[in-house]
């Protein structure tokens, strides 16, 4: 009896916290979703709805050399990025994970330490020590900025893949005569590919996304398109910034469904 009183009210409260949650969750997401139909707009000043609908912002995005120039200089950073992340964090995810040896924690702590930092203080530090040997304004200097932000996502990332893998399947390799580099490249990184795959999806968002290291770092050649952006905003009112706003949202969407769906594979796989 009792039970057939508190169900109904359980339920309502589960109603209740889900509508809750969708109305959290729908007041963040509207700004989001407001630029895209700015982004179809005509008119020569942000506007909504649109009076006209178009692809004139598009076209004016695509046309103008020093959009195109920011947004070119993005993709170099953040695949560069990537890349770099990956590989540091390969062997450093491993070392967390399967090693043991004196300051490992203190070690740990301070491959994460970026996480803790605020974003301006690191953004600060580098600048100031990027000074001392002529790094500020160039791309090599943003890129291992990036590195240095973006890998402790990374290799939180790939920890997680590497406390899913099995380690007799090493100890078998090592007892069948596989050197390290076979170790390597025939049984933990075929495995951890998912993760790795996932992982460098969030360095790409990331770097691609990331302004307040680029303010600092970037040059008037080497601006990024999150640079290009606020700049724009700060001195003139673009509609275009709608366009590259909505471009934007296309390729985090895109980015997080293909990790989540890496990490599902990769869950389903280790439940095999």
């Amino acid at each position: 009896m009792r039970r057939s009183n508190t169900d109904p009210l359980a339920r309502r409260y589960r109603f209740a916290g889900t509508g809750a949650a969708l109305l959290v969750y729908a007041f963040l997401l509207l700004p989001s979703l407001l630029v895209i139909p700015i982004s179809f707009g005509s008119a020569d000043q942000i506007q909504f709805p649109p009076p006209v609908w178009s692809t004139r912002l598009y076209a004016e995005l695509f046309g103008s050399p020093s959009w195109m120039q920011a947004l070119r200089q993005s993709v170099i950073v953040a695949v560069a990025t990537t890349l770099l992340s990956l590989l540091v964090s390969v062997p450093a995810a491993y070392g967390m994970v399967r090693l043991t040896f004196p300051g490992k924690q203190a070690i740990i702590a301070l491959l994460m330490a970026p996480v803790a930092i605020p974003v301006i203080v690191t953004a600060l530090g580098l600048y100031l020590y990027f000074s001392l040997f002529g790094l500020t304004g160039s791309t090599f200097g943003l890129v291992l900025a990036h590195t240095v932000y973006v890998s402790p996502f990374v290799m939180i990332t790939i920890a997680a893949g590497v406390r899913k893998l099995d380690p007799t399947l090493e100890f078998a390799a090592t007892m069948m005569g596989a050197s390290r580099r076979t170790l390597l490249r025939r049984v933990l990184l075929p495995q951890l590919a998912p993760s790795m795959f996932a992982g460098g999806m969030f360095a790409l968002l990331l770097s691609f996304d990331e302004v307040v290291l680029a303010w600092f770092l970037t040059g008037p050649n080497t601006a990024t398109l999150p640079v290009k952006m606020y700049s724009s905003i700060q001195w003139e009112i673009s509609p275009v910034i709608a366009a590259v706003s909505t471009l934007l949202t296309a390729l985090s969407l895109i980015v997080c469904c293909i990790a989540a769906a890496c990490q599902r594979t990769e869950g389903i796989e280790a439940r095999r």
